[in-house]
């Protein structure tokens, strides 16, 4: 439904008063009310009229008498870009470069708007001297409260992936521990009584001995084997160990081998091992005893999970602590490879199919810098070559120092941009990304925020090959 015409024109009396009530306007002469009301047309329209439609043609400066018009642009999904309300000068304005509609605008409730053409704007500077000041007053106060809206909307939308990527990634630590920590619970009774069975069974205390000899060694050979190379090294060799372990256990008369036999091959425990036992302890209690010393392994097994989710769980934490710069303040001396490192583990559930390669100089220089503003540009860059290789490939990040000038390189090998939009990937709201996944202010937040540092960004890319270069000084404050 569009807003049009009102079927009875409103006299001009009516018009001028609502006219004296727009602050923008407030102070003009009787005369100049009135040439307002007599140069201008006026629509009405109910709840969701269309005023303005996005990527048409503007041609008019809009007077809103009455009502709200909510803006929202067709990629920025149901965020609301700006809210024209009743008493306010909007559209198209003398002295903008406004050539069409950025979003679709949208009646909120009952609304009365006054349209000035732009082919009266001169006369209207004629007669109205006072307007060429006020416009320029509202281009000023629209470009501020744009970009501040802008800016906004963007923050909102990297939280947004932000917390999606560390959901992913803490969810796995998280279940993990829990799972692990429940098992302990319900298995550490059940290991408590199979030790003091054991312990009834051994027919002298140098048997005893022997068998705790034995597991010592073991654990310690187990322990010395996890720090090396992962064995077994395959799924095929993995099979084959756990089906000589349950062969073995079977002939040896060990109670439910198909359980224990992929607890003991999966803790890199060997036959040898087990022969070894076999001829230091009676036969009778063989099976027994491996029984619970197996089940000991499991137990120790699940702590160690534990152990490492919860040593995941504080680097995430350590990480975001790093990325946002908790408790510092604004400009801080910043380890340029710790912060890249800090944002590529925000990103880490999108990287298991990605290979990624760090090529630091040893011994680069701290940068003064917006700690937090400057973590926003390695995120927009990794994420543009995550999404541009489909989250598989290989990405490269560079650090290198030149004189006083620190230089970081992002390369990707995604297929590349067109040659043909490659001067506009730095414009405001341009995105090749599919609607409703993306502002297109990544990159133009990149810019600004490097700008801000008294740096530059450069773009080179071919086919299979794009690289994203920032240059920032060491020094800000001596950057001028």
């Amino acid at each position: 439904m569009l807003a049009a015409a009102p079927e009875t024109p409103t006299s001009l009396d009516k018009i001028v008063e609502a006219l004296r009530t727009v602050p923008a306007l407030e102070g003009l002469a009787d005369s100049e009310y009135r040439w307002l009301a007599t140069h201008s047309t006026e629509r009405v329209g109910e709840d969701g009229a269309l005023i303005f439609c996005e990527n048409e043609l503007a041609f008019h400066m809009n007077i809103i008498l009455r009502g709200d018009v909510m803006a929202h642009r067709r990629k920025s999904g149901p965020v609301a870009r700006f809210v024209g309300r009743t008493s306010r000068v909007t559209g198209k304005l003398p002295f903008s470069r406004m050539k069409t509609w950025g979003a679709d605008g949208r009646s909120v409730g009952p609304v009365w708007v006054l349209d000035v053409h732009e082919d009266l704007f001169d006369e209207m500077l004629c007669v109205i001297p006072s307007m060429a000041q006020r416009c320029v007053t509202l281009l000023l106060d629209r470009v501020r409260d744009f970009t501040r809206m802008d800016e906004q909307a963007e923050k909102l939308l990297a939280l947004g992936k932000l917390a999606a990527n560390l959901s992913h990634e803490l969810n796995n630590p998280a279940s993990a521990a829990q799972r692990s920590a429940s098992m302990i619970a319900a298995g550490l009774g059940e290991a408590d009584e199979a030790k003091y069975r054991l312990g009834r069974l051994f027919a002298s205390e140098e048997e005893m001995e022997r068998y705790n000899a034995w597991a010592r060694d073991v654990r310690k050979q187990v322990k010395s084997a996890q720090s090396f190379s992962p064995i077994p090294k395959s799924p095929l060799e993995a099979s084959d160990q756990e089906e000589a372990m349950v062969r073995w256990l079977e002939q040896h008369h060990v109670p439910s081998p198909w359980d224990i036999g992929p607890v003991l091959a999966e803790m890199r425990v060997s036959v040898e091992m087990l022969d070894q036992l076999a001829s230091q302890i009676n036969a009778q209690v063989l099976p027994a005893t491996i029984s619970t010393f197996a089940n000991s392994l499991r137990v120790e097994a699940m702590a160690d999970t534990v152990v490492d989710s919860s040593e995941r769980i504080f680097e995430l934490i350590s990480a975001i602590r790093g990325y946002s710069f908790m408790d510092q303040a604004p400009i801080q001396e910043i380890d340029l490879a710790q912060s890249i490192e800090n944002t590529l583990a925000m990103f880490r559930s999108r990287m298991s199919r990605v290979i990624t390669k760090l090529e630091f100089e040893p011994d680069l220089s701290r940068v003064s810098a917006y700690g937090s503003e400057l973590n926003q540009v390695w995120s927009a860059l990794i994420e543009n070559a995550l999404d541009a290789m489909h989250d598989q490939g290989a990405l490269t990040i560079a650090i290198r120092q030149t004189g006083q000038t620190m230089i970081v390189e992002v390369k990707d090998d995604g297929t590349g941009i067109d040659p043909a939009i490659q001067s506009r990937i730095f414009e405001p709201f341009f995105t090749t990304k599919p609607l409703g996944t993306a502002m297109g202010l990544g990159l133009d937040t990149v810019q600004r925020i490097v700008n801000k540092h008294a740096g530059s960004v450069a773009m080179e890319s071919v086919p299979h090959s794009t690289c994203f270069q920032v240059r920032i000084p060491i020094n800000l404050l001596q950057a001028y």
